[in-house]
C-alpha cells in the first residue's frame, strides 16, 4: 500500500516577529502552532553548530557541569526509531556518563552510513550546564519555563503530546515536526499509558511506513495534519496537548525547548488523574460509570461554580479556589486516601 505520509501535508503557519518583546503577546492565548524563522539564529550555540557539529559539541563540553548525563542507545537496525520492540519493551537501552565521553561516540561514528542511535533527551539545561541558558535565551516575559536540550543522531520520535506549551528551537541539524490537533488522539492509535518511551503515550503508527489496514483511522488524522521543517535558528510554537511526531534528520542534531504552563506549578498533573480514574472508575458497571461521569461534569468540567455556590466560602475546602496552601492540603488528602 502506498505511503500516505508522502502526500503533501500543509505547512504550519509562519509568523513574523517585529520586536523581541512582541513574542510575549504573540504566545499569550495562542492555540494554534506557528513557526518563527530565524528567531534564535544569533545564539552562540546556533552559530557554533553552523560552523560544524564538532564545534557545537565543543561548546557544550566546555560548559558541562560535572554531573552524569543520561543517554539512550539503539542498534543501527532501528532506523533511528526509538520505540517498542516486538515484545512491547523499549528497543533502546540507557546509560549514564560524562558528556565528553558520550560525545566521543558521535566523533567515532561521524561519516559512517550504518551507525548506532545516540540520543540525549530532555536534558535540564541549568542542572547540566554553566551559562548555556543565559547565553542562548528567548525572552518569554513573566513565564517561568523549564529549559531542555535534545541532542542526537538521526532519530524518529513517535507522535505524542505534552501538557505544557512548548517553544521548540532548532539549534543544530534539522527537525521535521508533523502535528495534529488535540482531538485527533483516537485516530493516532495510542499505546499504553504506563509503559512509554518517555512518560507520555505515543502513537503506534510508524509514520515512515504506516499500516492502514491495522490503523485505518490514521488517514483521517493525516487529513488534519500539518508539517513544520526547521533549520538552525528556527522556532516552532506547539500549543498544549497538540500531538507531534519529531524527526531529527541530520547526522548531528540539537533542539532547545521551553516548556511552561498557564496554571501554577502546584496544580496537579491531569495525566495522574486520568491514570487513577482507570483504576477506580473504568471497570465499574455501566450505570455506575454514568453517575461518575455526571459527578465529574458537576465538580470538574463545569468549572465547579454550581457545586460550591451554596457553601460558605470559608467552608468550601477543595471546592473553592485553590492556592499553593490549598493544593498542598488536597495533595495530602489524596495521599491519605490512597494509603487506605
Amino acid at each position: 500500500m502506498a505511503d500516505k505520509t508522502a502526500l503533501s501535508l500543509p505547512a504550519v503557519a509562519e509568523r513574523t516577529l517585529g520586536e523581541p518583546r512582541d513574542l510575549d503577546a504573540m504566545l499569550r492565548g495562542a492555540r494554534e502552532p506557528f513557526v518563527l524563522r530565524g528567531l534564535v539564529r544569533d545564539w552562540p550555540l546556533v552559530q557554533a553548530g553552523l560552523k560544524s557539529a564538532r564545534a557545537a559539541r565543543a561548546y557544550l563540553i566546555e560548559r558541562a557541569r560535572p554531573v552524569p548525563f543520561t543517554v539512550s542507545l539503539a542498534d543501527p537496525g532501528s532506523g533511528g526509531r526509538l520505540f517498542y520492540d516486538a515484545a512491547m519493551q523499549m528497543n533502546f537501552r540507557t546509560a549514564r556518563g560524562k558528556l565528553a565521553d558520550i560525545f566521543s561516540g558521535f566523533d567515532a561514528n561521524e561519516g559512517r552510513a550504518n551507525h548506532p542511535v545516540i540520543y540525549l533527551g530532555s536534558i535540564d539545561v541549568p542542572t547540566h550546564f554553566h551559562g548555556v541558558d543565559a547565553e542562548n535565551r528567548v525572552d518569554l516575559g513573566a513565564r517561568d519555563p523549564i529549559t531542555s536540550l535534545w541532542i542526537g543522531s538521526p532519530t524518529r520520535i513517535a507522535a505524542h503530546n505534552d501538557f505544557p506549551d512548548n517553544l521548540a528551537c532548532c539549534v543544530a541539524g534539522r527537525r521535521r515536526f508533523t502535528l495534529f490537533p488535540p482531538d485527533q488522539f483516537r485516530n493516532l492509535y495510542l499505546g499504553p499509558i504506563d509503559n512509554t518511551p518517555a512518560g507520555r503515550a505515543v502513537s503506534m503508527v510508524d509514520f515512515a511506513a504506516p499500516d492502514f489496514d491495522a490503523h485505518p483511522r490514521f488517514a483521517e488524522a493525516l487529513a488534519h495534519g500539518q508539517v513544520a521543517e526547521l533549520e538552525p535558528g528556527d522556532a516552532l510554537f506547539i500549543p498544549s496537548m497538540w500531538w507531534h511526531h519529531v524527526e531529527a534528520t541530520e547526522p548531528f542534531n540539537i533542539l532547545l525547548n521551553y516548556w511552561w504552563r498557564d496554571t501554577p506549578r502546584y496544580m496537579g498533573q491531569p495525566q495522574t488523574a486520568l491514570t487513577h480514574a482507570l483504576l477506580a472508575i473504568r471497570d465499574l458497571p455501566e450505570a455506575d460509570r454514568a453517575v461518575w461521569r455526571d459527578l465529574f461534569d458537576y465538580y470538574v468540567f463545569s468549572g465547579g461554580d454550581e457545586a460550591r455556590a451554596h457553601i460558605p466560602e470559608e467552608g468550601q475546602g477543595a471546592l473553592g479556589p485553590i492556592d499553593a496552601q490549598g493544593a498542598a492540603r488536597i495533595h495530602q488528602f489524596i495521599l491519605r486516601s490512597l494509603s487506605q
